[in-house]
């Protein structure tokens, strides 16, 4: 495997906590010979720079970080190792802040590979014009605003129309998000590898209300209804990407960056590590006191 030589620690710039973490890594990346940066403020401008020219970035903290630093390093092609300081950590590979020094020394030995993730590209456009665009690892989300109407969402496969959805929001997301919000509003699980995009209702109302899976290369666009009058917002991984007006469209496809991860497990550990956190381990109840008559 490749060496890597020069890499960055990110922390969590609102989890205080990261931040000696990163240090110490930091400190010991570089005792072991590679050059190591390290920042605990994403909206650094020079965290683009500093990015372009890892090998490898570490991120400290839970999912949202990982989410983050997926989408910073993805259009460079560097991968990410996640260490968990969150409270889910399903993308993270060291689930335990205090084992990153044994994980790191299996890391700077070679043994590790590498899981590629697909990603999608979402755009917002009006009368042609782009007015905001972005990838996501997880999902984007088209939503309602207030809790006060749904929405209506005519929604195209390839160019054709499908349906129009009558729901609180409509969930397009990876097979990395099937395990997310997608999965949360009853949507399928889908392995990490594939590449196909799946979309999901939220509260769908006398309007299709199963989960469709595309195949790979499909594209969706979405259009907010010309009768629409709740507030509609986009979001791309959670994160607020635009306000969608009526008559706008979104266009959804594979885009042309790819997540990867480091990771140290198996190669099937996904649905172990899935199992895990759905049906949770429960310790062994003790016998309840009997009281003596």
């Amino acid at each position: 495997m490749a060496a890597f030589k020069r890499i960055g620690v990110l922390g969590h710039p609102m989890r205080p906590a990261t931040a000696p973490v990163a240090e110490r890594i930091a400190g010991y990346l570089q005792s072991r010979g590679a050059e190591a940066w390290c920042c605990g403020q994403w909206d650094d401008p020079q965290i683009t720079d500093q990015v372009r020219d890892s090998d490898m970035v570490i991120a400290i903290g839970g999912d949202g970080s990982m989410l983050r630093a997926s989408r910073v390093c993805a259009r460079y092609g560097v991968p990410v190792l996640g260490v968990n300081m969150g409270h889910l950590g399903f993308l993270t590979e060291i689930s335990e802040a205090e084992d990153w020094k044994q994980a790191l020394g299996s890391v700077l030995r070679g043994d590790y590979w590498i899981e590629a993730r697909m990603m999608i590209h979402a755009a917002l456009l009006r009368a042609g014009l782009v007015l905001a665009e972005g990838d996501a690892l997880n999902d984007v989300v088209i939503s309602r605003q207030a809790a006060t109407h749904m929405i209506l969402l005519e929604t195209y496969i390839d160019k054709d129309w499908a349906t129009t959805y009558n729901a609180d929001a409509l969930i397009i997301a990876t097979a990395t998000g099937s395990t997310a919000y997608a999965l949360a509003c009853g949507g399928p699980i889908l392995p990490p590898e594939l590449r196909n995009i799946l979309i999901v209702p939220v509260a769908p109302h006398l309007s299709m209300d199963r989960p469709i899976v595309l195949a790979e290369g499909a594209t969706v666009e979405v259009v907010a209804a010309a009768d629409n009058t709740a507030a509609i917002v986009l979001s791309l991984d959670g994160v607020l990407a635009g306000q969608v007006q009526p008559g706008d469209t979104i266009r959804i496809q594979a885009s042309d960056s790819v997540s990867r991860f480091v990771r140290l497990r198996e190669r099937n550990y996904f649905y172990r590590s899935l199992l895990d956190r759905l049906e949770p381990r429960l310790p062994v109840r003790a016998e309840p006191e009997r009281k003596q008559i």
